[in-house]
């Protein structure tokens, strides 16, 4: 994966990455068609009103092919929130994934945040076990219907 660059998110990226996650959860997790309104809805509000200097998205490309991103975004005085990891599943289990995290940790560490959280799904076990091997702490797991499944939904949080 040493040919795989990560670049800037650029609003172009919005429709790929709905419909990548889109198309994904509802084929891997049975997820509806809110899971997708929701990412739109992230992407939109990242779009019209985030901060360069302490929010940013990456998307990582290899021969001109997008494969997966990350984001940063503000949530507090001293608290970043990872959002939009994904990977398409042509491009887990060589390490890019690691790579993105640690891209988004670093930049969130270097705007000034003292730690960072993140919510996702237990079914995610591979993205589960990089956050707990990279210092991640569980906080919270509680089982809930979203997106027209039931899940168990995962708080975690990370200082850096």
């Amino acid at each position: 994966m040493n040919d795989v660059t990560l670049r800037p998110f650029r609003p172009d990226d919005a429709p790929w990455l709905v419909e990548c996650h889109g198309t994904l959860y509802a084929r891997d997790e049975g997820f509806d068609d809110t899971f997708g309104q929701l990412v739109a809805q992230i992407l939109d509000d990242f779009i019209a009103d985030h901060d360069p200097t302490l929010e940013r998205g990456w998307i990582a490309k290899q021969d001109g092919h997008r494969l997966g991103s990350i984001f940063c975004v503000k949530a507090g005085e001293s608290t970043a929130k990872l959002r939009l990891f994904l990977l398409l599943p042509e491009a887990r289990g060589r390490g890019l994934g690691k790579r993105l995290l640690h891209t988004c940790m670093g930049f969130a560490r270097d705007a000034g945040y003292r730690d960072m959280r993140l919510w996702t799904h237990e079914s995610h076990r591979a993205a589960c076990a990089l956050y707990a091997a990279t210092g991640w702490q569980l906080e919270d797991s509680k089982p809930v219907h979203s997106f027209g499944v039931d899940l168990v939904e995962q708080s975690w949080k990370i200082q850096l």
